[in-house]
């Protein structure tokens, strides 16, 4: 994330970053190292207290203290420059050459930390750090990818004061909870603790204070699982130093309608954003499971599962494993449904032999279904192939791939598509790996249409929500245009048996 020029750094080279832990839904995580992001902007009379605090604060990890100096001038800088020489294997200093904002801070804090997880820590005397280690509690137990500290739930204690500044946290916070289908006690908490890999994946614009519903928003957009612990709050007044003010809650008002219905692009993942999309057609995604529902058996395997939009459809069967070659996948899937006994899912490539074998571990399936991956691999043939030798004798293979090769555009070279196929085409190479074609037939003549006049008049290069959101609410009307033959389809769907 690169930073405009006002805002040049002067800071030592960063080590490499290391990979977030992943692990199972319910199964303990270890936390190699917590980054905490701590934003400075004339703070001289509670620096000392707090550094020492947090490094002081029960961990039961290795920490990092990455402060970003947001051009202070009442001798912060040169404390904290102080302090990082005197902690050099602990501290990362950076610092701002213009004052842009806590949310700036936190855009630079971002690039520099190297932990697995990350936590944002005022600069103040407000939130306690040796509550930090509460609020790991959900992590280390596997179950969360976000905790808020909320200064509502029951804490140790809370300081009374400032009635309608606290009036104006709950209205703004059930705003955001309504905006973004949550039940946040405290969305503007400063505590706020996130994988890093997740945090360095959201694309963050805020400068300001507006930071706290932006990271609320995306986050409830990511589907990340978010947990709320009670903290301890220690308010301070305006003579203190407090520097958040009424216009800031017009601010953040407008940050959360901002960020939850005109950001598309939240994650830096462009395949995710599409599939994130896909995903809020949940009666397209029905619609589309129907067509094919009753040829999918008891013993499943689902090849290419991306973020599980169809996964959930079929997880009351007896046995299901999905595979996907993106770990990024491979992990939601895990934190969402690894709890279940009947459920697997691996990382795979489906040209592989030796992952088939993983998959299967000497049981065939009965069926397989492969929704919009084939066109994503140059040697489809090999992956039909392989489905035939891990199907049972009679076991079917579903396969839907983009069709009409006219059609294929912008948006299916960002998806990584090789090809578009034909009916026949689909049906040829199917017959040729021993299939026999039973049902070959087109799928969404308006997703067609919407498909060329998105890429080929737009000249589009992706698929945002709002585009979904349409094609959900006029589900009534394409399901009553599929009939009609005014439109290539911009699917195709074989269904082959094993003999």
């Amino acid at each position: 994330m690169s930073i405009s020029p006002p805002f040049e750094e002067v800071s030592a080279p960063v080590p490499g970053g290391s990979e977030a832990t992943r692990t199972p839904a319910g199964v303990p995580t270890v936390v190699h190292k917590l980054s905490i992001l701590i934003p400075v902007y004339n703070e001289i009379r509670t620096l000392d207290k707090l550094l020492a605090k947090v490094m002081e604060a029960p961990l039961p990890c290795k920490r990092e203290l990455v402060i970003v100096d947001d051009c202070s001038r009442d001798g912060s800088r040169e404390y904290l420059q102080r302090f990082a020489s005197e902690h050099p294997d602990v501290v990362q200093l950076v610092l701002h050459k213009k004052n842009g904002g806590k949310g700036q801070a936190i855009r630079t804090a971002i690039k520099h930390m190297t932990g697995d997880w990350a936590i944002i820590q005022d600069a103040d005397l407000e939130y306690d750090p040796a509550e930090i280690q509460h609020l790991l509690t959900p992590v280390l137990e596997g179950v969360a990818d976000a905790v808020f500290g909320s200064r509502f739930l029951q804490g140790r204690y809370r300081r009374a004061m400032y009635f309608w500044h606290t009036q104006a946290n709950h209205f703004l916070t059930m705003m955001s909870n309504i905006l973004n289908d949550l039940n946040l006690t405290d969305m503007e908490t400063c505590y706020k603790l996130i994988r890093a890999d997740i945090l360095k994946n959201l694309v963050i614009r805020s400068k300001g204070f507006d930071l706290e519903p932006e990271l609320t928003a995306k986050l409830a957009r990511w589907g990340a699982r978010l947990y709320e612990v009670p903290i301890s709050y220690r308010g301070r007044t305006y003579a203190e130093g407090k520097k958040i003010s009424a216009i800031d809650a017009i601010h953040a008002v407008s940050a959360m309608v901002r960020y939850r219905f005109f950001d598309n692009n939240f994650s830096r993942h462009e395949g995710f954003l599409i599939l994130q999309a896909v995903r809020k057609a949940k009666r397209f995604n029905r619609w589309l499971f129907s067509t094919f529902e009753k040829y999918v058996g008891d013993e499943v395997l689902e090849a290419g599962c991306g973020i599980g939009n169809l996964t959930e459809l079929v997880l009351a069967k007896k046995r299901l494993v999905c595979v996907d070659h993106e770990k990024f996948y491979v992990d939601r899937l895990q934190q969402a449904y690894g709890h279940l006994g009947n459920f697997r899912v691996l990382q795979a490539d489906l040209t592989q032999i030796s992952d088939f074998e993983k998959a299967a571990q000497g049981r065939k399936f009965d069926s397989i279904f492969c929704i919009n991956v084939a066109e994503h691999i140059e040697d489809d043939r090999l992956v039909f192939r392989n489905f035939h030798r891990y199907l049972r004798d009679g076991g079917y293979a579903i396969i839907l791939v983009p069709h009409d090769p006219k059609l294929y555009s912008a948006v299916d070279r960002v998806l990584g598509h090789y090809r578009r196929y034909t009916r026949r085409e689909l049906r040829e190479k199917l017959e040729a790996e021993g299939f026999v074609v039973e049902k070959c037939f087109g799928f969404n003549r308006v997703g067609g249409f919407g498909w060329w006049f998105s890429g080929k008049v737009l000249r589009r290069k992706t698929l945002s929500a709002g585009q979904m959101r349409g094609f959900e609410l006029a589900m009534p009307l394409v399901k009553i245009l599929e009939r009609i033959p005014f439109f290539t389809h911009n699917s195709v769907i074989a269904v082959a048996r094993k003999k």
